[in-house]
């Protein structure tokens, strides 16, 4: 089929470009000790899961229990849940999750780590578990070292609990503009994160995994030497966000859109915020600049596009946030040129679970 023939707004992938940018991550990883747990919430597709499990990928992390079980279901062995869960039903079901993969919690606090514990006993598995630091994003995640080591201990006297290490996530770095910035904030936190690895040292408590990282600080944190796993999601696909960064990634997904209306200055498309994520920006129109985007429901009104276009044209829109866009939709044509070659379905669907 001819990606002109695809009914509109759907989501197309290039092939060619996503295959690129898989190459390039293992070309910052490569002679390193940082292995790549990759996101889950950024394509939410079982099928492209596989593929970066095959390509190296030691397990895979995701964002809620909907998400990990959807992965374990697909037959992913290593899933690590990079939040807290603390409703008490959600508990049960990490619980009997944990029979089906090796599956890792986050976290912070101690009433958490008891109820994980009694829920694991009962069915008779073993849940892992992440302490979650507070590494300068202000979300979620113990605040001293003193009370890090504390969980970390709670969590080796309970039963049916691994204690493996420490998740120090900083979001609020990945999409600074400025590399040198990104850089020296990295940096701020290395020592913050290096003295509570020491802490735990003198204590005599081992850490083996150092969880965290993102698409923006993949190059940073694959030199600095301290974490071990790279939760980067986003450098698959990118979005008109990250495409500001200097990164060794492209743009790979798109919004495929059909021009409604067209008139001087002025050109509207098939997809709005019900289509496309804008949490973190206005989608790019590839290949052209509009002067002016403005969003509703159902469109996007272009203005003062450099190249005139018609009504019933085609155009590719570069997201806002691959993430939240992804979760708007339940497959992604794969392309070639402008050839689909396959569908992929988002399996990951599952807002609330």
């Amino acid at each position: 089929m001819n990606i002109h023939n695809i009914e509109t707004p759907a989501l197309i992938l290039d092939k060619k470009v996503f295959e690129e940018n898989l190459k390039a991550m293992d070309e910052i990883l490569k002679g390193t000790d940082l292995k790549l747990r990759p996101h889950y919430k950024s394509h939410k597709c079982a099928t492209i899961a596989h593929m970066q499990i095959e390509n190296g990928a030691k397990g895979m992390t995701c964002a809620k229990l909907g998400e990990a079980i959807d992965l374990a279901d697909s037959g992913v062995e290593d899933v690590l849940i990079a939040n807290q869960i603390t409703d008490p039903k959600k508990i049960r079901r990490l619980a009997e999750l944990a029979g089906d993969c090796r599956l890792t919690v986050c976290v912070d606090n101690k009433e958490n780590i008891e109820q994980l514990s009694r829920a694991a006993k009962m069915c008779k598995n073993t849940i892992h578990c992440l302490v979650e630091y507070e590494i300068g994003m202000e979300r979620c995640g113990t605040t001293t070292k003193e009370e890090a080591l504390e969980l970390a201990k709670e969590i080796i006297e309970k039963d049916n609990l691994e204690f493996d290490g420490i998740q120090a996530y900083a979001g609020h770095i990945s999409h600074m503009e400025n590399y040198e910035e990104r850089k020296k904030e990295t940096k701020d936190n290395y020592r913050k994160l290096k003295e509570l690895i020491n802490y735990f040292e003198k204590n005599n408590v081992p850490i083996d995994v150092v969880s965290g990282g993102s698409t923006g600080t993949a190059s940073i944190k694959a030199v600095e030497g301290l974490y071990n796993e790279l939760q980067a999601g986003s450098y698959l696909f990118m979005d008109s966000t990250y495409k500001e960064l200097d990164l060794p990634f492209k743009n790979s997904l798109f919004i495929l859109t059909t021009v409604v209306s067209a008139r001087d200055g002025l050109a509207v498309v098939d997809a709005g915020v019900k289509t496309c994520g804008v949490d973190q920006g206005m989608p790019e129109v590839s290949g052209m600049t509009a002067e002016r985007i403005v969003a509703s429901e159902e469109h996007f009104q272009l203005h003062n596009l450099s190249e005139e276009v018609s009504i019933g044209e085609k155009l590719k829109l570069i997201p806002g946030h691959c993430c939240s866009t992804v979760n708007l939709y339940d497959k992604i044509y794969v392309t070639d040129g402008k050839k689909v070659i396959d569908r992929i379905p988002v399996t990951g669907i599952c807002i609330g679970k």
